[in-house]
């Protein structure tokens, strides 16, 4: 179950996802320097939009895609604040998949397998980069990139999973109708 975990702050500290039952969660990897960087902007907006109704936000900032998130957890925290003003919790900087990936990633992936991409300026650019280092890419329920979103409701079922190239606007729609 979703409560059963716990990540480590950006901070230092334990963030127990147990504190979030009854809450609507997004839970996003993210990085710094990628195309979908200016993802941060609608976040945030969701977060202030909805958190008074019961949404909490999770960023896990990750460097597995094209190193896109190089610097120290108080870098990424410094950068997001500056210049998406992003005021929801962030973690400490984490592997979503492979040997090292935290449990709750093992987790997610096992509720909520890759569906493929949505249209989207990067999907034919992001296919082609995946089928050239693997046929069965599309098969594993691997995390693919930066900006993987997983919606859990307020019982702490994972309910959706949007890829990088999915519209906000579903992500926004998603959300609304749980909480």
């Amino acid at each position: 179950m979703i409560y059963d975990f716990e990540l480590a702050t950006g901070t230092g500290g334990t963030l127990k996802l147990s504190d979030y039952k009854g809450k609507v969660i997004l839970i996003v990897n993210t990085a710094t320097g990628c195309g979908f960087t200016p993802q941060y902007e609608p976040i945030e907006k969701l977060y202030k939009d909805y958190h008074e109704k019961g949404l909490e936000v999770l960023d896990i900032p990750c460097n597995q895609f094209g190193a896109q998130a190089p610097g120290t957890d108080a870098e990424i925290h410094e950068f997001c604040s500056v210049h998406y003003n992003t005021t929801f919790p962030q973690m400490k900087k984490s592997d979503v998949n492979g040997e090292n990936e935290l449990p709750l990633y093992t987790y997610l992936k096992s509720q909520k397998g890759f569906e493929g991409f949505e249209e989207h300026e990067y999907k034919a650019l992001l296919e082609k980069m995946f089928s050239e280092a693997d046929p069965d890419w599309a098969k594993k329920s691997d995390i693919k990139w930066n900006f993987t979103k997983f919606v859990v409701d307020r019982s702490g079922n994972v309910v959706a999973r949007f890829e990088p190239t999915a519209d906000m606007k579903k992500v926004e729609d998603c959300i609304k109708s749980l909480l």
